[in-house]
């Protein structure tokens, strides 16, 4: 039986408009087979969505082979199109129209008639758990809502083989993990193929074959298990015995260490993987105990033989944060904020203090960006009392975003301007001129190290340097706060830590930071943390107490991510069992 993908010796450039050559694909080589769930993993830039618009008959290699189905992609890609199913990152959802009548649509453009509807729409609202809001506006779903209304309207018409792209990014741990149950279970119940790419690492581990890409390179491929197997004896979990050190400043000193490929804070501990299959000899103070690796700790030993030496990830502020260290800066008190009959956030309440890093999860819909919003004075609070850095929301919002610096989700900044350009429109918005202007930008630029992509349109950067310039324009005018909005989502495992060890610096230098992440390995570097669901608080505390709240079936500690979703389904389970609630919840 003819494999559904064979990619042969596969070179793709493109060229920027600055005339560099980019290659985005460099001798590529995979297969997948009939029946298998084929993962795509590595950092943005890695060549995974060109692999899959490749495959999808998009675009064209410039050499090599690209047979899908059995059929050459660059020669009949309409052919390919009419067997497969493709779900983009950025899916065409017709957000002012309905789950149903988005469903409609796509079965419109496949010519899917009545009766074939009839027998797919009960399948896929079951599957997806959607039937209850086939009347609802899809944009009005949650995000992992609208993964699934993607991945329904893709399987309208019961493809050979699906393509996904990065569907889980954005999606908080819940979502991800009922996403991938509806994907599992297509291979297994379906004659279906799945490619699917991913930067969350923890999920190549569900599949039945990996391929590990970077800069357009294979590094690895095969079974899962056999990339994880090359940390074997090189996977340690490391522990101060001053108390008073934190997981945070010990990973930050540990992932700087020589000879130590990674480090990541995980249940209180530092989950590290050293080059050489040995603990460390040179650590005073600190115990290492083994620890059983996993596929992150094999792709990592990857990835750092590719990318060689780590950046610097300290910031020097020119200047600390002013006020008396841990002095309330942040002051929330019954929170409430209503769009209509449709409350967003329901009463509330927290405080954060001068160099904290506070961290606010939930799931999608949780009522996590609209309190974002609220504390930026983006948007006024329908009631309750919100202080921000000594200034009462409801009456001086202005005078509070003087000293806040934000970071979003996507990226912010203006593509077509350079580094230098994007760094001068921000400082002149916050109002910096003359000398003070030049002295900020070129701090920014030294600190961040991106006086060599000065001139360079900002749209044009990879993606951890993108992250660099929104950080350096947020702390242009040195905020007293600053917000960052799933500011690490779709980079890779080393491009997140070097961004963390920017963050605990600024944290040291008595900046206060208040994040919202679905990484939920990376709500361990913060000091407190508050869960979210339906616009209400459920748990909030220092991550250990959080931690505290799940228990693991095998006896094992539990991970943050397992208190995350022990806590949400609990309170979503005590809110079905109460049936006379009538109050409505959810976020924007």
């Amino acid at each position: 039986m003819t494999d559904p993908v064979a990619i042969r010796n596969v070179h793709k450039t493109f060229r920027r408009a600055t005339g560099e050559t980019v290659h985005a694909l460099d001798g590529v080589s995979f297969t997948a087979r009939q029946n298998t769930l084929t993962a795509l993993v590595g950092p943005d830039g890695a060549g995974k969505t060109t692999l899959l618009r490749l495959l999808a008959g998009l675009m064209a290699a410039d050499t090599g082979v690209v047979e899908v189905l059995g059929i050459d992609a660059a020669v009949e890609p309409q052919a390919v199109q009419e067997q497969i199913g493709y779900m983009p990152q950025k899916f065409g959802l017709y957000e002012d129209l309905t789950v149903q009548q988005n469903l409609d649509l796509y079965a419109d453009l496949h010519g899917i008639g009545e009766t074939e509807r009839r027998e797919i729409y009960p399948r896929l609202m079951a599957m997806t758990a959607l039937g209850r809001f086939t009347g609802r506006l899809a944009g009005k779903l949650s995000g992992g809502m609208k993964q699934k209304l993607g991945l329904a309207c893709t399987l309208v018409r019961s493809p050979r083989l699906l393509l996904l792209d990065e569907p889980t990014v954005g999606v908080d741990p819940l979502s991800r993990r009922e996403l991938w149950e509806i994907v599992r279970r297509l291979v297994q119940e379906s004659d279906l193929s799945v490619v699917v790419s991913t930067s969350y690492l923890d999920e190549a581990e569900f599949c039945d074959h990996a391929v590990a890409l970077h800069q357009g390179k294979v590094l690895a491929q095969g079974a899962p298990h056999e990339i994880t197997a090359r940390a074997a004896g090189r996977v340690f979990m490391a522990q101060a015995a001053d108390p008073a050190i934190t997981a945070r400043a010990l990973q930050a000193r540990l992932f700087r260490h020589p000879g130590m490929v990674d480090a990541a804070p995980e249940a209180g501990k530092v989950r590290i993987v050293t080059a050489q299959p040995e603990a460390p000899g040179d650590l005073d103070g600190i115990t290492c105990q083994p620890a059983p690796p996993r596929f992150e700790d094999g792709f990592m030993l990857l990835f750092r033989a590719a990318v060689g030496d780590i950046q610097s990830s300290h910031i020097e502020l020119q200047r600390r944060a002013a006020g008396e260290a841990g002095a309330v800066v942040v002051e929330v008190d019954d929170l409430l904020r209503t769009f209509g009959d449709f409350t967003a956030v329901d009463h509330v309440s927290f405080q954060v203090r001068r160099g904290e890093i506070y961290g606010l999860l939930g799931p999608n819909g949780a009522g996590k960006s609209t309190t974002f919003r609220l504390l930026c004075g983006l948007i006024p609070a329908t009631g309750g009392r919100l202080r921000v850095a000594g200034a009462d929301l409801g009456k001086s919002r202005a005078a509070a975003r003087a000293k806040l610096g934000y970071v979003a989700q996507k990226f912010s900044l203006y593509g077509d301007l350079s580094v230098d350009d994007n760094l001068a429109f921000f400082a002149s918005a916050y109002g910096l001129r003359g000398e003070r202007k030049r002295q900020r930008i070129a701090w920014a630029k030294a600190q961040f190290e991106l006086e060599a992509m000065a001139a360079l349109p900002s749209g044009q950067l990879p993606g951890g340097y993108q992250r660099r310039l929104a950080m350096a324009a947020a702390l242009l005018h040195e905020p007293e706060i600053l917000f960052l909005d799933e500011a690490t989502s779709g980079a890779d495992p080393l491009a997140r830590r070097e961004f963390w060890g920017r963050i605990t610096a600024l944290a040291e230098q008595g900046v206060t930071v208040i994040v919202t992440t679905h990484f939920m390995e990376e709500a361990e570097y913060c000091d407190r943390i508050i869960i979210m669901d339906g616009g209400a608080a459920l748990a909030e505390g220092p991550p250990a107490a959080i931690r505290a709240k799940a228990k693991r079936p095998d006896g094992r500690a539990p991970t943050m991510e397992d208190a995350f979703i022990a806590i949400v389904e609990a309170a979503r389970q005590e809110q079905q069992n109460q049936p006379n609630q009538t109050n409505q919840r959810g976020a924007a």
